[in-house]
């Protein structure tokens, strides 16, 4: 019985002579000024899988704007192609493209989440501190109440999660203190 084949799958062996024989031909056309050949698709093809692939570990699974990091990281796989240094050795002694394209696509998942952070913050605090009559404007007095109701609620709960979230920040920088102090040993008793 055939195993179902991965659709996440990149040979990294074919993958990593792809962007070697790529770059190589990039170079020669930059040395003799000739423009720079358009990437070919199965390298393409390589930075949506790992991409896609990484998108669906568990660190990243659960965002909604999932499509939108899996973007960023083709786009700065496609930006980064050409800072690939053929003389980094590995181990093995051979070119290992997958593990420099797979940590740009990290460090793109991970601006992308702070982005959405920052304009989950602006959207929050543009929520704490707008004026519901002005919002709502002509609604009778039980939908009002109720939405007063609603959005008090939706206040109170943004205040305790910026809580919580100030109180793992201080706990996170006390702990970081902490194992970046350094004791000074005193050696005076192995001294004469």
């Amino acid at each position: 019985m055939n195993k179902k084949e991965n659709v996440h799958y990149v040979n990294n062996a074919d993958f990593s002579n792809a962007v070697v024989e790529y770059v190589k031909t990039a170079d020669e056309a930059k040395e003799k000024n000739k423009p720079v050949p358009i990437i070919p698709n199965y390298i393409a093809e390589c930075f949506l899988r790992i991409s896609e692939g990484l998108s669906h570990k568990s660190n990243f699974i659960r965002y909604t704007y999932r499509e939108e990091m899996v973007m960023d990281a083709v786009e700065n796989c496609l930006k980064a192609i050409h800072n690939y240094d053929l003389s980094t050795a590995t181990r093995t002694g051979r070119p290992n493209a997958f593990a420099y394209f797979t940590q740009i696509a990290w460090y793109a998942f991970l601006r992308r989440i702070a982005k959405e952070k920052k304009q989950q913050d602006i959207k929050l605090s543009y929520l704490s501190r707008v004026n519901v009559e002005e919002l709502l404007g002509s609604l009778d007095e039980t939908d009002m109440q109720q939405t007063e109701y609603i959005i008090e609620t939706l206040r109170q709960r943004i205040d305790r999660v910026k809580e919580t979230d100030n109180a793992v920040k201080e706990y996170a920088k006390t702990q970081k203190k902490k194992r970046t102090k350094v004791v000074d040993s005193d050696l005076s008793e192995f001294l004469e």
